[in-house]
């Protein structure tokens, strides 16, 4: 059978492709903002050295600042939305440039601000906010720059440290180099019998594949290539712990960990409960792998065993008319004013659907103030892109609730909570799904999904978390963290998440030097947690209905208005507490439950 051919862009039906002229109607109207924007840069430059002078200062330069960012991000938005429609089209690839290169003359111009606001003397800001109440808006943006002030050094120090930034950057940039760029992996023989070269890309599809020879290959080949550059590896993720300890102890901090999470206003607490409850609940993690291992029916479960399905596909093609049908119903609990914004983002070109040739790959939400949300999809007819667009959507709504509900310099939420709304619809779609399936095979599949979901995102990042909060703790205490000790502290924590009933092949002790991620420390626990207060708000929508309902639209307005844990208990969620965690690791018990029984398991 011939290969089906990708449509052109222009080839793509109009109702199935986003709204673009929503932002600007035409490249005219774009290159208007664009040097419109271009000349006012050097507005913000006129006020260096004089936000002390008064309250009417402050509030001008406030203002100029969010005028000149809303423009901007209309302009940057709308450039990199036209290039992503097909990456190939040269007059986008070029405003696309011309808008980074603006964006980085906005931020060279407004670079001074925080430093400067934090050098004013004591009590200045506090006395403009008094004599000028238009400023008021700004207070939270303000109080979130004075707490850290304790941590800003003197005007000496903080250049020293700016002007070492780049060098700091090295290990991150060195491993991006070598993981992206020249490191390569051999080809094993896949499933249809043909050569196939292990990539990135492909690396968890082959862990996903039927034929267990295909698994171990993939998973034996890519961690060798690995453990070639161990100590290459070991050197390059040692230094980057190195310069996060290093800017840590020079602000003041007492560890890193607090000084990364500080800039979200987290405490530690938060970090260690995290752990300390997914601890508890390892035992659970275990039982799934002994059902994992009954259900593939093997002697010895391995590690390259566990992305493959427990339960065989039973996955039908579900068209994107079907797909929005069925999120709409799965969302029900949410509300009609929730459903009512659902069916306006379906159907006024929010959402751009199908792949095209040269389309960016991938889904994401996005979009500017001022103008609607935007998901791109390369919508497939099955499952999981039926999640996809249930996921995206709640991204897509949470931007229209935060942009309607705040002032420009609140409306953009923390990464701290960025992924926990559209995982809230993806739970409530499952949970949807679960309940209404008559189909035993169906209903065991889709289990089989959700409690992959727990697997991979609150046990896997949270074992992650640990990995990072161990070797930055031994930085600090000055022992080196050499390859094999790397190797040794990873291992261990597989053996002690999996348990007994799985062999912990030795490979695994190389995956941490895969992880682009650990080069932003502290970065990956936000998933876990962010997973974890999903599913406990979900729960609380299905439990409590309408009043769970209006409390989690306080989060979605809420923007960056307050701070992350803050907004996360107006929708009834304190993540300073293990209570969410250890909801959301009951919900994983109950459907590991379910799931032993749908499969005629015995404990």
């Amino acid at each position: 059978m011939a290969e089906q051919k990708l449509k052109k862009r222009e080839e793509i039906d109009p109702k199935d492709r986003w709204a673009i002229e929503d932002l600007y109607r035409t490249d005219e109207d774009w290159q208007a903002d664009y040097e419109r924007l271009k000349l006012r840069i050097q507005e913000l430059e006129g006020f260096q050295g004089k936000l002390g002078e008064s309250a009417d200062v402050l509030l001008c330069m406030q203002k100029i600042c969010d005028d000149l960012n809303m423009l901007a991000e209309k302009v940057y938005v709308y450039a990199n939305q036209r290039l992503h429609e097909n990456t190939d089209d040269g007059t986008y690839q070029n405003l696309a440039s011309m808008a980074q290169a603006l964006l980085v003359q906005m931020s060279e111009a407004s670079a001074y601000i925080e430093p400067e606001l934090m050098a004013l003397p004591e009590g200045t800001i506090e006395k403009f906010l008094e004599e000028k109440e238009e400023l008021n808006i700004y207070r939270q943006y303000f109080e979130n720059i004075m707490r850290q002030r304790e941590h800003v050094l003197s005007k000496e120090l903080e250049e020293m440290l700016a002007a070492v930034g780049e060098i700091a950057e090295g290990p991150k940039d060195i491993f991006s180099m070598f993981n992206n760029a020249d490191i390569r992996f051999p080809e094993i023989i896949g499933e249809d019998g043909e050569p196939v070269e292990i990539t990135h890309g492909r690396f968890i599809s082959l862990l996903q594949s039927q034929n267990r020879e295909v698994r171990k290959n993939a998973f034996q080949s890519l961690y060798g290539v690995y453990s070639k550059y161990r100590n290459t590896l070991a050197a390059t993720y040692r230094t980057n712990v190195k310069q996060s300890v290093f800017y840590a102890k020079a602000r003041k901090y007492s560890s890193d960990l607090e000084a990364t999470l500080d800039g979200s206003h987290i405490p530690v607490s938060v970090y260690e409960n995290l752990i300390g409850a997914v601890h508890e609940a390892l035992p659970m993690m275990q039982r799934y792998v002994q059902l994992r291992k009954k259900l593939l029916g093997v002697d010895e479960l391995h590690m390259y065993d566990l992305y493959v399905p427990m339960v065989a596909d039973a996955e039908s093609k579900i068209s994107f008319e079907q797909a929005k049908e069925m999120v709409l119903e799965g969302l029900k609990p949410m509300g009609e004013e929730y459903q009512n914004l659902l069916k306006e983002g379906f159907e006024r070109g929010w959402i751009d659907v199908y792949e095209n040739q040269g389309k960016r790959s991938g889904a994401y939400s996005w979009g500017a103030y001022g103008t609607h949300p935007y998901v791109l999809l390369n919508y497939q007819e099955n499952l999981n892109n039926v999640f996809t667009l249930a996921h995206e959507m709640g991204h897509a709504l949470h931007s229209w609730y935060s942009d309607a509900y705040q002032p420009y310099i609140y409306a953009g939420y923390r990464i701290f909570v960025a992924e926990v709304a559209s995982t809230c619809n993806e739970a409530l779609l499952i949970h949807h799904l679960i309940e209404t399936t008559e189909d035993r095979k169906q209903k065991a599949y889709l289990i089989n999904y959700f409690l992959e979901q727990f697997r991979t995102t609150l046990f896997r990042q949270t074992m992650f978390a640990e990995f990072e909060k161990i070797t930055h703790g031994l930085q600090e205490q000055g022992e080196t963290l050499t390859a094999d000790r790397l190797c040794e502290i990873y291992y261990g924590l597989n053996q002690e998440y999996f348990g007994s009933d799985i062999c912990v092949d030795t490979e695994i002790e190389m995956e941490w030097a895969r992880i682009p991620h650990f080069y932003t420390p502290f970065y990956v626990y936000q998933y876990a947690t962010g997973f974890s207060a999903a599913i406990a708000l979900s729960s609380r929508i299905l439990e409590q209905g309408e009043a769970a309902v209006e409390d989690y639209k306080k989060f979605l307005k809420g923007g960056s208005s307050m701070y992350p844990l803050e907004l996360l208990r107006e929708a009834g969620v304190d993540m300073e507490s293990r209570e969410p965690v250890e909801n959301a690791l009951r919900v994983f018990e109950q459907y590991l439950d379910e799931m032993e029984k749908l499969m005629e398991v015995e404990k």
